[in-house]
C-alpha cells in the first residue's frame, strides 16, 4: 500500500461526499481511505457507508478532537505513507501522485503540504516560517530541521514510519495546534517540513467550527497556543510572552473602552473588548492543565 488517506468529519455530510469522490478519481498511487466520525449528527456516516463501501469507517459516540481522531486511524494504516486531510477538501486527479512522488524524492522531508487553493482557485496561506510567540524564544528553534515551521494540516502527508515513532497527535490538543506541534516534534527528530508546489487541494475552510461563538472560537485558538507554548518553550519565554500580551491587552482595553463611548459600532468594539479581556486572562493563567483539550 502507498499511502493511507484519513478524513476526520463533524456534520460535514455534503462536504465530506464531494471528498471522497475526488479522492476515488484520483490517479494511483495504491491507497486506502479512512474516515473518522466525531459524533455527527447529520447523515455523514449513512451516506459515507451507503456511498463509498471503500472507506474504513469508524464512528464515534463523542466528539474525540482532531488528533485523537487522527490517531484512531493511524493505527489501521497500512501505508508508507499518511495523508491527513480535511473533509471540506477536494484534491486533483494528479494530487496524491505528486505528493507520493516528492516524498520518494526528498528523504530528508518527515512532513509536507500541499498547495492549498481556495475555492475560486486563489492561493491559500498554508505555510508558516515561523511558531506562535517565537520571537520573543532564546534559542529553543535552534536544533530544528530545515525553514518551515508548519503547513496548514487541511493536507499533510507524512512518512508512516516517522508518524508511528512520534505515536500520531498529541491528544491534549482538542482541534487548533496539533499541526504545528507535530511539525515541530518531526523537525527535532531530525526531518525537514516540506512544501509540494505542484500538487494542488481546494480548500474551504472554517467548516468545523460554524457553529461555534466567535468569542468561544477565539477561546479555543488561544488556549492551543498557550499549550503549544507549555510544551515547547522555557519558562523564561513563555513569561515574556505572557508579559507582552498582558500589556497589550491592558493598553487596548482602555482605548477600546474610551472609542466605545463615541462609537455607533457598539458590539463591534464590545466584541473586540471581550476578546482582550479573555488574553488578559490567559497571561494570568500559568497550568498546562487550564490549556489541554478544550
Amino acid at each position: 500500500m502507498d499511502v493511507s488517506i484519513i478524513i476526520v468529519s463533524y456534520n460535514s455530510a455534503a462536504l465530506l461526499t464531494n471528498c471522497l469522490i475526488s479522492l476515488r478519481a484520483a490517479d494511483g498511487p495504491e491507497k486506502e481511505l479512512f474516515v473518522v466520525d466525531n459524533c455527527s449528527t447529520d447523515k455523514s456516516t449513512s451516506l459515507t457507508a451507503e456511498l463509498f463501501p471503500e472507506v474504513g469507517l469508524i464512528v464515534n459516540k463523542e466528539n474525540r478532537g482532531f488528533g485523537a481522531a487522527n490517531n484512531q486511524a493511524l493505527k489501521k494504516c497500512a501505508g508508507r505513507y499518511v495523508i491527513f486531510l480535511n473533509p471540506d477538501t477536494t484534491v486533483k486527479p494528479d494530487t496524491l501522485q505528486k505528493a507520493v512522488a516528492f516524498m520518494e524524492t526528498n528523504p530528508h522531508i518527515g512532513l509536507a503540504g500541499a498547495k492549498i487553493l481556495n475555492p475560486d482557485g486563489t492561493l491559500q496561506e498554508s505555510v508558516s516560517y515561523r511558531y506562535p510567540g517565537e520571537k520573543y524564544t532564546s534559542g529553543e528553534t535552534a536544533g530544528l530541521e530545515g525553514n518551515i515551521a508548519c503547513v496548514l494540516g487541511a493536507f499533510m502527508i507524512v512518512r508512516r514510519p516517522l508518524i508511528d515513532e512520534l505515536r500520531g497527535f498529541d491528544e491534549d490538543f482538542f482541534l487548533y495546534g496539533e499541526d504545528q506541534d507535530l511539525a515541530w516534534r518531526i523537525r527535532e527528530k531530525g526531518f525537514a517540513v516540506g512544501y509540494i508546489e505542484d500538487a494542488h487541494v481546494f480548500h474551504l475552510g472554517g467548516q468545523s467550527e460554524t457553529g461555534t461563538p466567535p468569542l468561544a472560537l477565539f477561546e479555543k485558538k488561544i488556549k492551543a497556543e498557550y499549550l503549544f507554548y507549555t510544551k515547547h518553550y522555557k519558562p523564561e519565554t513563555i513569561a515574556k510572552i505572557k508579559k507582552a500580551e498582558k500589556i497589550k491587552a491592558i493598553f487596548r482595553l482602555i482605548t477600546l473602552k474610551i472609542s466605545f463611548l463615541f462609537s455607533r459600532r457598539k458590539e463591534v468594539i464590545k466584541n473586540k473588548i471581550d476578546r482582550y479581556r479573555l488574553v488578559y486572562k490567559m497571561s494570568d493563567t500559568g497550568r498546562r492543565k487550564d490549556y489541554g483539550n478544550i
